[in-house]
């Protein structure tokens, strides 16, 4: 179990997708659904618009682009909202998220929802998950026109906040962004090693790093602030 100084942690910063809701969607939406929809659109075949795909996720991945559901609606002249519509059944919490969240609330710790989502995307998914009821801010980093992958955000994120870095933990699946919340100089971290409940879980060795909170419950609570 990673240890974690309960102790210390006043503010609790948490990504949304891979972190608090199965990442399933979203990867079948973009790999699979997006490219089936062009492919018949388009009349070629599915591998060929997965090809295209691929080379336009590389090609933005990281900006504000890669999660603007605007740009990409523009690029592929694609309604992409109403195309999460048509799966919108895949939209899942993890099941170790509530006992979580409610353990974390309960403990008195200001708990906050930073996502590089897009706010329509934000919106679907607190729509399904009732997310909102169990946080007290939710913040889309497109607010502040730059992701999470910049220090940029992190530093608009501190001013809009006004936490500690000593006293704050960070949660996301993205090694990429806790290597950046970790260069701002976020003391506490936390990945996440099964992002996606349908493919295998990760090793990871450069942050403590979990597959299921609710080992972590004890210490919540025998921890209050």
């Amino acid at each position: 179990m990673p240890y974690l100084p309960w102790n210390e942690i006043q503010t609790v910063l948490l990504d949304m997708d891979g972190t608090l809701l199965d990442l399933h969607f979203d990867n079948h939406f973009w790999l699979e659904h997006v490219p089936t929809k062009l492919a018949e659109r388009e009349g070629i075949p599915k591998a060929q618009a997965q090809a295209f795909m691929n080379e336009e996720y590389q090609r933005v991945m990281g900006t504000l682009e890669w999660y603007c559901l605007d740009y990409w609606a523009d690029r592929l002249k694609m309604n992409i909202v109403e195309a999460k519509r048509e799966i919108e059944h895949l939209i899942d919490m993890r099941p170790d998220t509530l006992p979580f969240l409610d353990a974390l609330k309960a403990s008195g710790r200001e708990v906050v929802l930073v996502t590089n989502a897009h706010p329509d995307s934000l919106s679907l998914k607190i729509e399904h998950t009732k997310l909102d009821e169990h946080i007290d801010t939710l913040i889309s980093t497109h607010e502040f026109g730059v992701t999470k992958e910049s220090q940029a955000l992190w530093e608009q994120l501190q001013a809009r906040l006004g936490f500690e870095n000593q006293r704050t933990l960070f949660v996301d699946d993205s090694l990429t962004i806790l290597h950046a919340a970790h260069t701002y100089g976020i003391k506490h971290l936390l990945g996440v090693k099964n992002p996606d409940s349908k493919m295998p879980s990760r090793e990871i060795e450069e942050f403590p790093a979990i597959d299921d909170y609710r080992i972590l419950l004890d210490e919540i609570k025998n921890n209050p602030v």
